[in-house]
């Protein structure tokens, strides 16, 4: 044991380095302050109900708490049966936020390096580079915790891979199924989605090979493996992905119902919403000079600004002209809405990615290449839009997914790994003439762009966004000056702009020269190997450091009671006296899809997820947006509804009348073709008296026994979630209408213990036919791909700690290797 500690006590040394790394640049963290995040806050309303049930040792799979009501297995779930909810948990409890995922990133990332046979300097170099990749620090600012997580076990499931490609089957296997399962877990689609597209290519790459070489076996029974793995993994997540899928086809990800009036697709997502965040062409400079764009969407801050200078000199006060510049005058002038920040790889990652296009021998380097090429073509989205359309019409399940630009997260580990492949290549290379005239073409292609765009930025870049026309109308209007003005102080942003690029290009250039200088240096056996790869170490995490530092930085963070918990504002505060347990709100002074205020205090028919309900979605698209039905809100028992003075800007609440309640007796039914007809029947109808019914639930209403008890009630005796009870009492067989969302897949009904039909009505609602007489009616979520999946996940999490044991066994008896000894003179 203490030779197995001696041999391995380098790994720890660095793991103890980078645990160091994390307690000072996050150290906030340590102190118990989280990080002030927008998406986070926003997360906060959406979990409001089911952190509420969890304080009281509840889980509820359901909720109302956002557009009506919807499954929560994408807010947040407990699988309990798969043992990664466990590892997670146990990564989250022993760490602060972020600091567990970052250190996932940089021991899965080591993992990978070392795997990649790169000494262990080496290997921590490539594992900080990978990390510290800006989009991935971003990400943990934005709130973004799911995806960032997802993307710190790339690394560890391409080690794993690897393992099995060169016949280490076993271990290989075992590591590949674990992350694989982890990176399932985080329930982040599609980071794992675009990962697998990455790892076809290379899959396809060794089948050439294989193929070329005449090992096809071999590499068959490599791919068996790497297929246990993934079964292994796809098991042990079973209750997830299960519920998942199921849930996902009625999702605005799934098909549409609407066929008339209507600019949704048939199926996935709208080409426009999914591409909103493309990536400019010509931002991949990015990569090499962060600032290059602009940055990130704050304005220039600095009062010897070009913008403020010019703001002072129109008469605006100092204070107020920062503020102006930094709220209304973004630096970033790319092709997408807003941005927190670039993908920046590094100056030095960059550089030796360059120089390993021209050294490194190892066939991994066209997969690298490939990879790269591939992620940037489908990250161009609506901006060169030749090949990602493809992949959008045709590939499956490609057009589900939004913000395309984020599959450059695969290309921020390909860069780092064929980076730090070139420096290995120049230590085990024999022939320094060849490495040496290579360095040099990469120092003159890396220097040359940013000394370029240093002395003169404009000659590549404008520094002005394609709409800059209406941008400078937009400025005229929001700060009440002429278009001449506007347009003076849009020429002082692009001057600010071309500003921070050259700052930055220089900072680059800096890192560039100091690269090659290492490497010369090495080359010309003035420093030895060590001295190398430290001083790479070294550069990787200053680059990284003082750029992720823009970013995420100790005033990202705040004390947990400070950290941006939405306020009662007058209006909550009277609502809340209100201690009806089922009721809704709408504020119309918030976007109804992204409502991150109202659902903290109540039941709302706005929210925040992007995994709302396609009928919901329909709903607010043709019946809440253009104008506000209030036959809808009625059907959804919106008792209150939240207004604005447009000269005041005071809020206001008015009291529904009208709304329907919990569940009603109608009068009425009137049948709809399609949900088409649906639609637009409940565009003017009474929802108290009639219910608009689709014509295939005919069968579930017996119209024969139907009558009518106007003093017959039907009243909520019992709210959970997850279990709605009602006492009903009447003196004729009637439709109650409910004023729950209507959801198929796992909601069962029963009358007096008996499970009974029931159908959709008001295109959204449940509804059902009520015997004569007082009776119990109890709604009951209990969705089967949940409960049978998490006995399936409990098997496949058996099955991977016996794996798991059993290569860690195999692996821990194999003899390490002896060197045979010298012979002698």
């Amino acid at each position: 044991m203490n030779n197995w500690f001696k041999r391995n006590s380098i790994h720890f040394i660095i793991a103890a380095i980078f645990l160091v790394i994390c307690f000072i640049y996050f150290t906030p963290a340590f102190q118990g302050k989280t990080l002030g995040q927008n998406d986070v806050t926003r997360a906060q309303s959406t979990q409001k109900e089911i952190n509420d049930y969890r304080a009281k040792d509840t889980t509820i799979l359901w909720t109302n708490q956002i557009y009506g009501g919807m499954p929560a297995f994408q807010i947040w779930a407990p699988y309990k049966a798969n043992l990664t909810s466990w590892v997670i948990n146990g990564i989250n409890y022993s760490f602060p936020s972020p600091v567990g995922t970052i250190l996932v990133f940089l021991l899965g990332a080591y993992l990978l390096f070392s795997v990649l046979k790169l000494n262990p300097w080496l290997a921590a170099a490539g594992a900080i580079a990978f990390t510290f990749s800006s989009y991935n620090i971003i990400l943990l600012v934005a709130g973004h915790a799911n995806q960032a997580f997802a993307i710190a076990f790339f690394a560890p499931i391409l080690a794993g891979i690897l393992l099995i490609l060169r016949g280490k089957y076993f271990i290989g296997a075992a590591i590949t199924a674990l992350a694989l399962a982890l990176e399932i877990r985080a329930n982040h689609v599609q980071m794992t989605y675009y990962l697998l597209l990455v790892l076809l290519i290379l899959v396809f790459i060794e089948l050439y090979h294989a193929i070329k070489n005449k090992t096809t076996a071999t590499f068959l029974k490599s791919l068996a493996y790497v297929g246990a793995a993934v079964v292994l993994a796809l098991a042990v997540n079973a209750s997830m992905l299960w519920s998942t899928y199921e849930y996902g086809k009625d999702t605005i990800r799934g098909k549409s119902n609407l066929t008339q009036h209507t600019t949704e697709p048939s199926n996935g997502l709208p080409k426009d919403y999914a591409y909103q965040w493309s990536q400019g062409v010509g931002e991949c400079v990015t990569f090499l000079i962060p600032n290059a764009y602009g940055g990130g969407g704050r304005g220039p801050s600095d009062a010897d600004s070009h913008v403020v200078k010019a703001l002072v000199e129109k008469g605006a006060p100092a204070d107020q002209a920062v503020y102006i510049a930094q709220n209304a005058m973004p630096l970033y002038w790319g092709e997408k809405p807003f941005t927190e920040g670039p993908f920046y790889f590094g100056a030095v990652i960059c550089f030796l990615f360059i120089w390993g296009l021209f050294i490194v021998k190892n066939r991994i380097k066209w997969w690298l290449l490939g990879a790269v090429v591939f992620t940037m073509l489908l990250s161009f989205g609506k901006n060169w839009p030749y090949v990602s359309d493809l992949f959008f019409n045709y590939f499956p399940l490609y057009n589900k997914f939004r913000a395309v630009e984020s599959i450059l997260a695969v290309a921020g580990l390909c860069f780092p790994i064929l980076a730090l492949l070139a420096v290995n290549e120049a230590i085990v290379n024999e022939n320094k003439t060849e490495l040496f005239k290579k360095l040099k073409i990469t120092f003159y292609i890396t220097g040359g762009i940013t000394l370029i765009i240093a002395v003169l930025p404009s000659l590549f870049l404008s520094f002005k966004p394609s709409n800059q026309l209406a941008y400078i109308d937009q400025l005229s209007q929001m700060l009440k000056i002429d278009n001449a003005t506007a347009s003076s102080l849009a020429q002082a942003l692009v001057e600010d702009r071309a500003s921070v690029a050259q700052a930055d290009a220089l900072r680059s250039l800096i890192f560039v020269a100091l690269t090659f200088a290492i490497a010369w240096a090495f080359i010309k056996k003035k420093i030895n190997v060590t001295v190398l790869s430290v001083g790479i170490l070294a550069l990787i995490l200053v680059d990284m450091w003082t750029v992720d530092k823009r970013y995420l930085n100790n005033d990202s963070f705040a004390a947990k009671q400070d950290n941006n918990t939405p306020q009662p504002r007058e209006v909550d505060q009277f609502i809340l006296k209100d201690k009806d347990p089922d009721f809704r709100v709408i504020d119309l002074t918030q976007s109804i899809k992204g409502d991150g205020i109202t659902p903290f205090f109540y039941k709302s028919i706005g929210g925040y997820s992007a995994a709302r309900l396609k009928r919901f979605e329909e709903v607010v698209d043709e019946q809440l947006t253009k104008s506000i039905n209030h036959d809808v809100l009625d059907m959804l028992n919106t008792k209150y509804i939240i207004t604005q003075d447009q000269k005041t800007q005071n809020l206001g609440m008015q009291v529904n009348p009208t709304a329907c309640g919990h569940a009603w007796f109608i009068k009425s039914i009137k049948y709809a073709e399609n949900a088409d007809q649906e639609m637009q029947a409940i565009s003017s109808f009474s929802p108290k008296d009639e219910a608009i019914v689709d014509k295939q639930y005919k069968s579930d209403i017996d119209e024969k026994t139907l009558g009518t008890d106007p003093a017959g009630k039907i009243d909520l005796v019992s709210y959970n979630p997850d279990h709605m009870i009602y006492q009903s009492g009447s003196t004729a067989s009637q439709i109650a209408v409910f004023s729950e969302v209507y959801y198929n897949k796992g909601w069962k009904m029963l009358i007096d213990g008996v499970e009974k039909p029931y159908f959709r009505a008001d295109y959204l609602l449940r509804a059902a036919q009520i015997p004569v007489g007082n009776h119990k009616i109890e709604f009951i979520f209990h969705p089967t791909s949940y409960y049978a999946g998490e006995n399936i996940s409990l098997a496949g999490s058996i099955l991977l700690v016996l794996a798991l044991g059993g290569a860690i066994y195999t692996e821990t008896k194999k003899k390490p290797a002896v060197k045979p000894a010298a012979k002698k003179a």
